[in-house]
């Protein structure tokens, strides 16, 4: 019988988690899903690293308590490599410390353990997509308790790469998604990537907030 992968664009998932029964119970779940497919498998952070590395999955799982590597600093680090990478994190825990390090590092989304497989299959579609996926619980928890300190009130600027800092300036010039990709010679996806966390890390979410800050953060010239 053929593969119903076979020809097709499969969403490419690399599994990151340090219990075998853990994986193999995410890779039954996802292998029920003809349009992902499971392309590695790692049970610590700085082997998840190297494989993600290795096969450039579309959606990178990990789950944040594993050894040498918890999940957040693997994250970070492959972020930094891959910035175009799209990371979900896994936990049996709704802490909003992990969820808010998460959003801070540029992941795309907090998934907690008991969740149905059908919601981690929607978590992994929907940051394939350029979106963002939180476990309802995970949201509730976030609603209720007492917000982090705006990022904006300490050196805005300072929370974003490089590169985030280009594709800021090219949101607040008025550059389209794909006149800032060709401007900086990179993917269209890549700058979505960019745009989305940036506005995660400066907690800001309309072209206006980001043109403002621009300005006065004198990363472009308001003549």
């Amino acid at each position: 019988m053929t593969d119903p992968r076979a020809g097709t664009s499969a969403i490419r998932v690399l599994l990151a988690d340090d219990h075998a029964l853990v994986r193999e119970g995410l890779r039954y779940v996802l292998d029920a899903d003809p349009a992902i497919e499971v392309v590695a498998e790692a049970a610590n952070g700085r082997v998840a690293v190297e494989l993600a590395l290795q096969h450039r999955p579309d959606v990178v799982v990990f789950d944040i308590t594993m050894p040498e590597e918890n999940g957040l600093r693997a994250a970070e680090r492959l972020l930094g490599e891959m910035p175009d990478a799209k990371v979900l994190l896994l936990s049996m825990h709704d802490n909003t410390e992990y969820v808010r390090e998460g959003m801070r590092i540029g992941t795309h989304g907090y998934l907690l353990k008991d969740s149905a497989g059908e919601e981690l299959r929607a978590a992994i579609r929907a940051v394939h997509a350029g979106g963002t996926f939180f476990s309802p619980a995970v949201v509730r928890r976030l609603t209720t308790a007492t917000p982090a300190p705006a990022v904006s009130a300490v050196g805005p600027l300072d929370a974003l790469t490089p590169r985030e800092r280009d594709v800021l300036a090219g949101v607040a010039r008025g550059l389209t998604n794909k006149a800032i990709a060709a401007e900086l010679g990179i993917s269209r996806r890549t700058v979505e990537a960019h745009r989305e966390s940036l506005m995660r890390k400066l907690q800001i979410h309309s072209v206006a907030g980001l043109t403002r800050l621009a300005l006065e953060a004198g990363l472009v010239s308001d003549t």
